[in-house]
């Protein structure tokens, strides 16, 4: 699963690298957490369009919005089948920005964090899909989104059997582009990401708690 990542670019780096539109602002966050607002970025008319969603998909037939909490990742075997994404999955798909996430390594004793990054420190675009639900108050919709996670590379699999799926530059517009409605070839996309491009190391158990924030989150664990 992906249960913690952070965002802390520019978003003048961001922009040129995603190529896309944004008018608010960005704060850096070396812990984001599930239940938060985290920026995505979707596709409107053939332009890229950036957002906030909270993390946490609450499906447009949800009765309540707590739903959210339980469907924070969506596993790529089960996108077609399974009614809080099939629906998602088919038109309303989106880019989540990142810069590096975080998995934890069971141990005798406890469980040590690693931070994930690309080998040349990039920002990168884990998929997700995106859902807007309609309360019964008739306040403002909520937008929420949840992470798709594939099977781990080999640079992931001696810490978890699950990775987020991470996406080639060059597939963004199709996996947004809700006119793209073929299955099988959008299912093709949400493969492993090359282990060779990733790098790993620990980082200190703070991180552990969503209530910590700050750059010593991400500092390798033997330098600090």
């Amino acid at each position: 699963m992906c249960g913690r990542y952070s965002l802390v670019s520019e978003l003048s780096q961001l922009q040129a690298e995603f190529d896309f539109e944004f008018s608010a602002e960005l704060t850096p966050r070396y812990n984001i957490a599930p239940g938060q607002d985290v920026l995505a970025i979707g596709y409107n008319n053939g332009r890229r369009i950036g957002s906030y969603l909270r993390w946490g998909l609450v499906p447009f037939w949800a009765k309540e919005e707590k739903i959210g909490y339980k469907l924070i990742n969506a596993r790529m075997e089960s996108l077609e089948e399974k009614p809080s994404f099939k629906h998602a999955f088919q038109k309303r798909r989106c880019l989540i920005i990142c810069d590096g996430y975080y998995e934890w390594k069971k141990t005798k004793s406890e469980k040590q964090p690693f931070r994930f990054v690309m080998k040349d420190r990039r920002p990168f675009a884990m998929a997700g899909l995106f859902e807007v639900w309609k309360k019964a108050d008739g306040t403002k919709p909520l937008a929420t989104c949840t992470i798709i996670t594939t099977e781990a590379n080999a640079s992931t699999e001696d810490i978890h059997d699950r990775m987020p799926v991470i996406l080639k530059q060059e597939d963004y517009d199709y996996w947004m582009n809700p006119k793209n409605s073929n299955i099988n070839e959008l299912k093709q996309l949400l493969v492993p990401y090359s282990a060779e491009a990733m790098v790993k190391y620990e980082v200190s158990t703070l991180v552990n708690s969503p209530k910590n924030e700050g750059e010593e989150l991400a500092i390798p664990f033997n330098s600090q």
